[in-house]
């Protein structure tokens, strides 16, 4: 008898569906889904999986963000129809804070420096520029700068971990993934004076102080944008800041 209801129960098995068998694969972080969703500037590829978003790009096509993932993440990626509605909430979120905030990013594919940086470039606030230099000394390693640059290009989920806040060592913007324009255009939607900045490049003026004080900021830095122009003093240098009786802001750490 038990034989008989043990063929029986045999026969009833069958393969599970393909599609259950790829969500447990993407829940797992095996492989990634992928799909587009609106934002303010046209369209955003985002790609994830159980442990988070894993991949982002602007515009683009389906083929063009898959070449992507695969040069960023490595693992394979699958197009699905839409995103989960609370992933869809937690990245627009994000885009209209600035922050990373509670959104889950996948990085497992990445090594612990390229971790470092990303990690150090989310403490520079929207609407504000840093170099490179800038975010090797504060991650302890000075004389790391070109590996940061490096790293911040292969970052897989610019935007949301924004490397767009990092230029160059005379406080220009630099180059981006998605071009210099699409940098410049991420930076003003966040509060910056691109103008302004545009015009202390072509000064040569890396720093800003005031005369009601003591202290020298980033150009782009809160406390810079408040001083008046007239009170304004520009500095090419942090030796000459220092030299002129200045001392680094404790905002933005030049």
């Amino acid at each position: 008898m038990s034989r008989t209801i043990a063929d029986t129960l045999a026969s009833l098995q069958t393969d599970a569906p393909r599609h259950t068998i790829e969500r447990v694969l993407v829940s797992t972080g095996a492989i990634d889904y992928f799909a587009d969703m609106p934002w303010r500037h046209g369209t955003l590829w985002v790609s994830w999986n159980g442990h988070g978003v894993s991949c982002v790009a602007p515009g683009s096509t389906p083929d063009l963000f898959a070449d992507r993932h695969a040069e960023k993440v490595g693992r394979e990626v699958r197009r699905t129809r839409g995103m989960p509605r609370r992933l869809v909430e937690q990245i627009e979120r994000t885009l209209q804070t600035g922050r990373l905030g509670a959104l889950p990013v996948d990085l497992r594919e990445i090594g612990s420096f390229q971790r470092d940086v990303l990690s150090t470039i989310q403490d520079i606030p929207p609407g504000q520029l840093r170099t490179y230099a800038w975010v090797a000394r504060h991650m302890g390693r000075p004389n790391a700068v070109r590996a940061v640059g490096s790293a911040l290009n292969r970052n897989p989920v610019p935007i949301l971990i924004p490397c767009h806040r990092v230029g160059t060592s005379d406080g220009a913007v630099g180059n981006y993934a998605f071009g210099a324009e699409m940098k410049r255009v991420l930076l003003t939607d966040e509060g910056l004076d691109m103008e302004a900045l545009d015009t202390y490049v072509k000064s040569g003026a890396r720093f800003i102080g005031s005369r009601n004080n003591d202290v020298y900021c980033f150009p782009s830095c809160v406390r810079a944008r408040r001083i008046l122009p007239s009170n304004r003093v520009e500095f090419k240098s942090h030796d000459t800041a220092t030299e002129a009786g200045y001392r680094p802001c404790t905002v933005c750490a030049p």
